[in-house]
């Protein structure tokens, strides 16, 4: 089995582009079939996924490289990161043994013996539970927090404890660092102890049942992570999870949750579930609780396996799921409750909607048509069964140009900031509308193999102005689309410095269907970079983006979740540029024109003056390397991080809104005055 994959992690829908959703909670899966025992030794089993993982990256990974000694140093590195992100088990000792092996895992490897992820996932365990008595001991001691005192905030600053007296102190921080995060959310004294010492026990007994399929998927993505940050193995119950997602309609909330750092993390909202409609759940929001109904208890899920949160929260269309959440930036919890639902994905939808405003030479007003376009969907069933009225991004698009073209717009806004990838061919397509014919994208494969891609039917729906909004969020697909846009100089790119960069392909591989070709094993899948995009004029997407014109301010551009964020991204590079005929509707000229008068008007809008400030704050407290323990000046870190929160929110439900219609707000406004002023200008030069 083969599954090609567009979408990049923000944008999961029911389409190629949601296996993703599969790797967000590959690491710790649970399966209620499964019986948890501790890891016992290497089977048989993984020695054949092991040997089949290492064939096809060798085979078909698009950066061509072996498993070799820097592979196996990358690899132990991501596998100690998974195990102890924070280093607060391991000794400095421990993995300088660890890494006196490194040499022989490439080697190892290609025999397909994993026992080296077990003797470190053992030490490991016997870590944790002398860690844990160490907890217990120190909550069980007073603890100052007058005294003016400071943990690590950024974990890549910190080593690995030389002794136990470091191993002591690193605890005590952290546990004088919970104990303050729970008294800023109301829990104090012996009950803040109680719970602390509670939710340290349990995380151990967690890690206690961790089985020998999850310590594979654990190591052999820590393997693939080692080439790219898109390929990893899936195991047999990671797989049927994604399968029961994809052949039937998934009843929840419409969340795709990562761990990170013993934390559930919400990584993506997925248009038209419950959650975005809901509007109050948001990307970066930590779930600390889970309660079933209205009256349920709310259980502590910190430090709690990835897979078992996703149980609680997944359930039944029509009941209530109470989320305790707190920002990713800290602040006071709040909890939502969201009715399960089924997802509809028709809030994900192309929209359309006609503004008007300034004056034409002839006293009307110039009419604006904005489109709202939050993916790259399309009914592949419907599309194979040849139905006549399948559901496409590009027939929506089509048919609300059409509508915009009754009306007699004089611009076309295209929104993308939302927009994390979907499907190839909608992507393309839709490039078409906008162009007559001529090269549109790039793919290269793993033998270096170039195939362009062509726009031909000599058709351009929309002949007039049109403006590509992006943000750090617009990946993949929405990325092949404003670099052809670009590359033409057929419009004018507007948002975030740049694109999220993701500009490359991966494919779902069945093991199992690779060993035995008639009624394979169930031995997992290999998710793997296998192609690269490269736009028209030879650039690749990745790392870089696709690169604003004129740049609006937002804390989007100023968060690491960009591509070139993540470990061992691929590296931008070029291909030769095909031949590609601008039509000039761009000019440098024309642009820096174009961002001297918004630049203007920003310094004007109350809105965009209160974004700058949270953005200059934000970067004071990204810039910070320790948080203060001493009490007074927590607590009053977690107020100011209250107040920024409260902005940044009321400007994420502006741009995160998954309601019908266009809302109109003053970072549209201006997307709406640059277009003026183009159409003015360009008007303007026409004249002369």
């Amino acid at each position: 089995m083969r599954t090609t994959r567009l979408g990049h992690c923000r944008r999961l829908t029911i389409s190629a582009a949601y296996f993703f959703s599969v790797l967000l909670i590959n690491l710790f899966v649970f399966h209620p079939a499964q019986i948890h025992a501790e890891p016992t030794a290497p089977s048989a089993r993984d020695r054949r996924i092991t040997l089949a993982v290492m064939e096809l990256l060798r085979r078909d990974h698009i950066s061509g490289r072996a498993v070799d000694d820097e592979i196996a140093q990358r690899m132990l590195q991501q596998f100690l990161d998974m195990l102890d992100p924070w280093k607060l088990y391991f000794y400095k000792s421990d993995v300088e043994q660890f890494r006196s092996r490194v040499s022989q895992l490439d080697d190892m490897l290609r025999r397909g013996d994993t026992s080296f992820a077990y003797e470190v996932f053992n030490r490991l365990l016997q870590r944790i539970d002398e860690r844990i008595a160490v907890a217990d001991q120190i909550l069980g001691t007073p603890l100052d927090f007058s005294v003016p005192e400071e943990t690590v905030r950024d974990r890549k600053l910190l080593d690995y404890p030389a002794n136990e007296l470091e191993a002591y102190d690193r605890w005590r921080k952290r546990i004088k660092h919970d104990l303050l995060l729970l008294k800023a959310d109301g829990t104090e004294g012996q009950a803040a102890i109680d719970k602390l010492s509670r939710r340290y026990k349990s995380f151990a007994k967690r890690m206690h049942q961790t089985d020998d399929e999850e310590l594979l998927e654990m190591y052999l993505t820590a393997l693939t992570s080692s080439f790219d940050p898109h390929s990893s193995y899936m195991s047999p119950s990671t797989l049927e999870n994604f399968e029961i997602v994809m052949r039937l309609e998934l009843e929840g909330i419409g969340a795709a949750l990562q761990s990170e750092d013993g934390y559930t993390v919400v990584k993506e909202i997925i248009p038209g579930g419950a959650a975005a409609r809901d509007g109050r759940l948001k990307v970066g929001d930590r779930v600390i609780g889970v309660g079933q109904g209205q009256e349920g208890d709310i259980e502590d899920v910190l430090d709690m396996k990835l897979s078992d949160v996703v149980k609680r929260i997944r359930g039944p269309k029509g009941t209530v799921v109470r989320l305790k959440v707190v920002s990713s930036e800290g602040g006071e919890p709040r909890v939502v409750d969201i009715l399960r639902d089924k997802i509809q994905l028709k809030d994900s939808e192309a929209q359309g909607q006609v503004f008007e405003l300034g004056q034409k030479p002839d006293g009307m007003p110039y009419r604006i048509g904005v489109i709202d376009l939050p993916s790259f969907y399309m009914d592949m069933e419907g599309a194979r069964r040849g139905l006549p009225d399948y559901k496409s991004t590009t027939r929506d698009v089509r048919r609300v140009l059409e509508q915009f073209s009754a009306q007699g717009v004089d611009a076309v806004v295209l929104d993308l900031r939302r927009n994390g990838g979907g499907a190839l061919q909608e992507a393309l397509a839709l490039t078409g509308l906008f162009i007559e014919e001529g090269p549109l994208l790039q793919v290269k494969d793993a033998n270096g193999r170039i195939l362009p891609y062509y726009d031909r039917d000599g058709e351009m729906l929309w002949k007039g102005p049109l403006v590509v909004v992006i943000s750090k969020f617009s990946a993949s697909a929405s990325e092949i689309l404003a670099g052809a846009i670009q590359d033409y100089r057929r419009g004018l790119i507007v948002g975030d410095k740049t694109t999220h960069g993701k500009g490359t392909v991966q494919s779902l591989i069945d093991i199992g269907q690779q060993l035995v070709p008639f009624n394979p094993p169930r031995l997992g899948a290999l998710k793997i970079t296998m192609q690269q995009f490269y736009r028209p004029g030879g650039d690749s997407t990745q790392n870089r983006g696709v690169v604003a014109e004129v740049e609006l301010p937002s804390i989007t551009s100023h968060l690491d979740i960009a591509e070139s964020d993540l470990d061992y991204a691929l590296a931008f590079d070029r291909v030769p540029p095909l031949e590609v005929k601008p039509y000039n509707f761009v000019d440098p000229g024309l642009v820096a024109e174009l961002a001297r008068r918004s630049q203007a008007r920003i310094s004007q809008v109350p809105e965009f003056q209160r974004e700058l400030e949270t953005i200059a704050r934000y970067l004071n407290r990204k810039n910070r390397k320790t948080i203060s323990l001493k009490e007074n000046e927590f607590l009053a870190e977690v107020k100011k991080l209250n107040a920024d929160k409260r902005e940044e929110e009321l400007f994420r439900q502006m741009i995160d809104s998954d309601s019908v219609g266009i809302k109109r707000d003053y970072y549209l406004d201006e997307v709406l005055a640059v277009t003026l002023d183009y159409l003015n200008l360009r008007q303007v030069a026409q004249r002369f």
